[in-house]
């Protein structure tokens, strides 16, 4: 099982909407075949694992980190292409949590006289799909808060000035975490203060959707990300963004969406729920300490990733990864569990989930 969930592992940013997926036939105590999930639309898991064992296949014991689909979508059930191969036995590491899935895989394995064991390194195979599950028991993405910032937690000067916090090591990561997203999301004001491209150039992997909470519609017409990449941004807006701003923003290249308001500003929660119904099941929310007050205020926030420079800038009025107008008590304080630290080149990276 841990073999195959470093194999569903080499299917990260390439799989979504479907779950990343890995699996591998045993035969007495031998690897005969593995395969996972390379990519939406293409073979799943089990059908590389399947087609790699051969007339192997029979007999064999399958370890398949997520529960065989028994239904017809892009791609046929591999619960059919399983029973076909002669497969003798199934260990699953966690069921489908997809309505049309959640356990009939496995009961159409066990009709078939297939023996299944269920429930080998649950916790592992859930937390690698956790974007998924929750998106498809919610319709909302997993959201991802990221921040750079100096060691007295600031992310730029009094003056605004904030290339570089982190050193060259950490901003490679920060893509490597973009590239992990289905989307990235920063706020206007991250666009007009920093003209951000919001590709991913420092490692290898696909440019996100890149999605703007602007709720006027301020977004420049010669913004750098409008031309940055074959798929368009796109700029959230309210109803009180002026239409002739909004037809200069579709006439540069990007794809405006009007969203519901809450204060004056877009309703993040709403925004979510329109990438969700989109199928973005992973949102990277990188920009400014507004935009993050916003979405932590909102409960939208499953997982933080600051990044901690060892430098002091100072000063009152320099900008904190979360403004906002902050708790009162700090029995009202976010809080993290999980929390992991490894150090990146000279930074530091602190990341943990969110407590609900």
């Amino acid at each position: 099982m841990r073999r195959a969930l470093a194999l569903a592992a080499r299917g990260r940013g390439r799989t979504s909407p479907n779950p990343m997926v890995g699996a591998v036939a045993v035969k007495r105590g031998r690897v005969v075949g593995e395969g996972y999930h390379r990519k939406a639309g293409g073979p799943h898991a089990e059908v590389w694992a399947l087609r790699d064992a051969g007339s192997s296949a029979s007999g064999a014991t399958m370890y398949v980190s997520l529960e065989p689909c028994s239904h017809h979508g892009r791609t046929p059930p591999c619960t059919e292409a399983i029973i076909e191969s002669g497969v003798a036995r199934v260990v699953v590491g966690c069921r489908d949590p997809n309505p049309l899935v959640n356990g009939a895989g496995i009961r159409r394995l066990a009709r078939a006289g297939i023996e299944v064991e269920t429930g080998v390194m649950e916790a592992e195979a859930r937390r690698l799909n956790e974007a998924y599950g929750k998106h498809i028991t919610t319709g909302l993405p997993f959201v991802a808060l990221k921040a750079a910032m100096s060691l007295d937690g600031k992310i730029a000067t009094v003056r605004g000035e904030s290339k570089w916090i982190t050193g060259e090591r950490a901003r490679a990561a920060a893509h490597r975490l973009r590239s992990r997203h289905d989307a990235v999301m920063v706020g206007v004001g991250t666009v007009l203060a920093d003209d951000p491209l919001l590709t991913v150039r420092r490692s290898r992997g696909r440019t996100p959707l890149r999605v703007v909470a602007d709720s006027r519609a301020r977004t420049p017409p010669t913004a750098r990300l409008l031309g940055a990449d074959e798929r368009p941004p796109v700029v959230a807006v309210t109803r009180r963004a002026p239409k002739a701003r909004v037809r200069r923003l579709e006439r540069g290249g990007a794809n405006v969406w009007t969203v519901g308001s809450r204060g004056g500003k877009v309703n993040l929660r709403s925004l979510m729920k329109r990438l969700g119904g989109e199928g973005v099941q992973s949102v990277l929310v990188e920009g400014g300490g507004t935009l993050a007050a916003g979405v932590l205020a909102g409960g939208l926030v499953d997982r933080v990733y600051f990044f901690v420079a060892p430098r002091l800038i100072g000063g009152a009025r320099a900008l904190s990864p979360v403004e906002g107008a902050g708790v009162a008590r700090l029995s009202e304080a976010w809080r993290l569990k999980s929390v992991r630290v490894r150090r990146v080149g000279e930074d530091l990276l602190i990341s943990g989930d969110v407590v609900r």
